[in-house]
């Protein structure tokens, strides 16, 4: 699986990776998830053009996958990562995740962070197995930048369902 930068041409095909990732929350329940729509095409230009926004792509250079982040007090913060179901369950998410990671350590950032949904299974006990863990309330990592996206997740209605914050520390690049 190759990684790389995200295309302004491939901005609707990443909504549309968006859209079809979501679909299988409605199995769980949460029709409201599968239906939200996806980030504009504008946001996503906006990572695209920060070099925030990276593609997994196939055999035929087609993005099968994508993550977008930015900084959040110190971390490389994942906004989004979302991979295509005809792609699901070959390590497409985590091989971006660790592209993510690399470019933070380049970066000097020390960890990352995302929100999350605690209880859906491709989704905090994956980004646990990931080496992600959850920030209690008291947890001094858990930053105001982090509780502020978290409110604004809520006000979105994403609260609706038990979310978390989590973190993986990054070890200083040996080299």
């Amino acid at each position: 699986m190759r990684i790389r930068a995200a295309a302004p041409a491939e901005l609707p095909l990443l909504q549309s990776i968006e859209r079809a990732a979501g679909e299988p929350f409605r199995t769980l329940g949460m029709a409201a998830i599968a239906d939200d729509e996806p980030l504009p095409l504008e946001v996503l230009e906006g990572y695209r053009a920060a070099g925030r926004a990276w593609v997994a792509v196939d055999g035929a250079d087609r993005p099968v996958a994508y993550l977008i982040a930015e900084t959040v007090d110190g971390a490389a913060h994942i906004e989004q990562v979302s991979v295509h179901p005809d792609a699901a369950r070959r390590g497409v998410g985590r091989a971006l995740i660790e592209h993510l990671a690399e470019a933070a350590r380049e970066e000097g950032l020390t960890a990352l962070t995302l929100t999350t949904f605690a209880e859906v299974p491709w989704n905090a006990p994956y980004y646990a197995r990931l080496g992600f863990r959850p920030l209690a309330d008291t947890d001094p990592a858990l930053t105001d930048g982090l509780r502020a996206i978290s409110r604004a997740e809520a006000a979105h209605g994403l609260a609706a369902w038990p979310r978390v914050c989590m973190r993986r520390d990054l070890p200083a690049d040996p080299g």
